[in-house]
């Protein structure tokens, strides 16, 4: 027993010692320290003959440092040994190719891709050895003719790959659609490397290349998966009504008849403020649904449609078909997010704050699982919270907090206890909650909790009265009560009481949202560029460069002010939160594919 520990024991220690030495010799490699490289390659090898990698290195090492005849020289005597794997006639190729002996290079290529149609089994290491030389009509041919030579092969998902790196569109596409009607699971992946040639622009090539394969495909055999793939291209191309069209007859034709498809359609043209179209796509969901429950969502989503749609005037309108909803499917708990929206609704925009509390705590009284009543608690309570009735708020907020500790709600519900105890004036125990949610909370909400802590702590420390700083609060809370003038005049005493002092760009930038609710345009740019000019360096300026950005592409139409500013995201703000949005919008109004 203990010769088996010892053996044992000096196994791990060797172990460790040739992972020590690996790691040592690919930092030298990464750093250009190549003769260092060699002597522990040449070791590691030495140790460990029937390592590939190991030999690899060694050779690559050999040719960083241009000694090829020895590179060639290993290459030889292992291509001379028992069953020698044909990829290394890559490698011999490629070595006499970097001393421009073409024609040597050819015939060692040559054999490689010979080996490989002989044994199938050696196609996928030395296609892969072709493609990363970037000798991709080689690394084809090992692929094609592997699979020529054994059907059971498939390696479409490789020639996908080359055949898009050589600009074959057609050939790439066909390759993906292959592999998912052989393996349909690969399908997600297929999409995500479309969406590197795909764009929002219908007259793009690959979008073009695609959409023919496609409806060749289904004019020769009709198969749900080609309606599938151009109701993605036209979802891609924000053509919603052609997606639709697909969709449907998908549904018409499946054997289970979902409407999963439809449904996430709907809730796509939603996100995207197509409303007119989601309106229709709901419709069909309400009109080929079954059961009550799948109807019910149904009219949700058309309720979300026109709480978003609706304009001021036809409040009574819409206050009625919520009832009207209400009275045939129950005001019971199946029923409890239709009427938290009906009462946000009546609380936020039909001016029935008293209505929509006491029927949040009649629904409360229904019997609500955990989650749901921590829901319809939030509600209450931010109805709480818009009513200047903070106390009461706290208390639901706190509730949430115990009945879910752990839980995402119970995160939110602990910033709402901080930005609650914020508007009251309370910066104090705020604080204290949000050094909480610093640490602990999802990305989101840490980050929403980050910037008000910053805030608050910013500015409590040149003015020990907070004054300014309750200002703040207070046009904070107007605006979320949509008192925008006054939030505004608010702001601009601010602006002028304390100039110069830190809390100036928070309120530049608060005001600049405002003016932007109130589409007033001009005075929202203006803020911005103050922001901008002043403040470059401070913690806000992403903030102002990236909605002066959006402001310039959506409102005021100016899309190459827009690429401006989405370019200094870009170049001057790497770790701002907006990064990835700005690349991306940057990208589009180029006129890139979107990756």
């Amino acid at each position: 027993m203990r010769i088996l520990i010892a053996v044992f024991f000096i196994f791990l220690v060797n172990a460790s010692a040739l992972s020590q030495n690996e790691a040592l010799a690919k930092n030298y490699f990464e750093q250009g320290e190549y003769e260092k490289a060699l002597s522990i390659y040449e070791k590691l090898y030495e140790d460990t003959p029937g390592r590939l990698d190991f030999f690899l290195s060694l050779i690559e090492s050999h040719q960083q440092l241009e000694q090829f005849e020895e590179a060639e020289a290993l290459l030889k005597s292992k291509l001379q040994g028992v069953r020698p794997n044909p990829q290394l006639w890559v490698q011999l190729g490629y070595n006499h190719s970097l001393q421009q002996q073409d024609s040597l290079a050819k015939q060692s290529y040559q054999k490689a891709i010979v080996a490989a149609e002989e044994n199938p089994n050696y196609a996928y290491t030395v296609g892969r050895a072709f493609s990363d030389y970037s000798l991709l009509e080689e690394a084809v041919s090992v692929y094609t003719k592997a699979m020529q030579a054994d059907p059971s092969k498939d390696y479409n998902i490789q020639l996908a790959r080359l055949y898009g790196e050589q600009g074959q569109l057609d050939k790439m596409f066909s390759s993906y659609i292959d592999l998912m009607q052989s393996n349909p699971s690969y399908r997600a992946v297929a999409q995500r490397n479309f969406s590197s040639y795909i764009t929002e622009d219908p007259l793009n090539e690959a979008n073009e290349v695609l959409r023919r394969t496609l409806l060749q495909q289904l004019q020769n055999n009709p198969q749900l998966l080609y309606n599938q793939l151009l109701s993605w291209l036209f979802v891609q191309q924000k053509e919603y009504r052609k997606a639709f069209a697909q969709e449907k007859a998908i549904y018409k034709r499946s054997e289970e008849e979902t409407l999963r498809g439809v449904l996430d359609l709907a809730l796509i043209a939603i996100s995207e403020e197509a409303y007119e179209d989601a309106e229709e796509f709901v419709q069909f969901l309400i009109d080929n649904s079954y059961s009550p429950e799948a109807k019910l969502q149904g009219h949700q989503y058309m309720m979300t449609i026109a709480l978003k749609t609706t304009p001021p005037e036809d409040y009574p309108k819409l206050e009625k078909r919520f009832e009207e909803l209400l009275n045939e499917y129950g005001r019971n708990a199946s029923t409890y997010k239709l009427q938290t929206d009906y009462n946000e609704f009546l609380a936020f925009k039909a001016g029935k704050k008293e209505q929509a509390i006491q029927n949040l705590k009649d629904l409360l009284a229904t019997n609500l699982n955990s989650y749901r009543e921590a829901h319809v608690k939030m509600t209450l309570a931010d109805i709480l919270v818009f009513d200047e009735k903070f106390n009461q708020a706290l208390i639901y907020y706190s509730q949430i907090q115990s009945k879910l500790e752990g839980n995402v709600l119970a995160q939110e519900a602990r910033f709402k206890v901080a930005k609650t105890s914020y508007y009251k004036g309370d910066f104090e125990w705020a604080q204290v909650q949000l050094d909480v949610l610093r640490k602990s909370a999802s990305q989101l909400i840490a980050n929403d909790a980050m910037q008000l802590s910053l805030m608050i702590r910013d500015n409590s420390l040149e003015d020990s009265t907070q004054t300014a700083l309750k200002k703040y609060a207070r046009a904070d809370l107007l605006a979320l009560q949509n008192k925008n003038e006054e939030a505004i005049t608010l702001l601009d005493d601010i602006l002028i009481q304390n100039k110069g002092e830190k809390i100036e760009d928070e309120a530049l930038l608060k005001q600049a949202k405002i003016y932007e609710a109130v589409s007033d345009y001009e005075n929202a740019e203006a803020n911005y560029l103050k922001l901008i000019e002043f403040y470059k360096d401070d913690i806000l300026a992403d903030d102002a460069f990236f909605l002066l950005a959006k402001l310039y592409e959506e409102k005021l139409g100016l899309p190459e002010k827009a690429k401006e500013y989405y370019e200094q995201i870009i170049f001057s703000y790497a770790d701002s939160i907006y990064f990835v949005q700005a690349r991306k919008r940057y990208r589009s109004l180029r006129g890139d594919a979107i990756e």
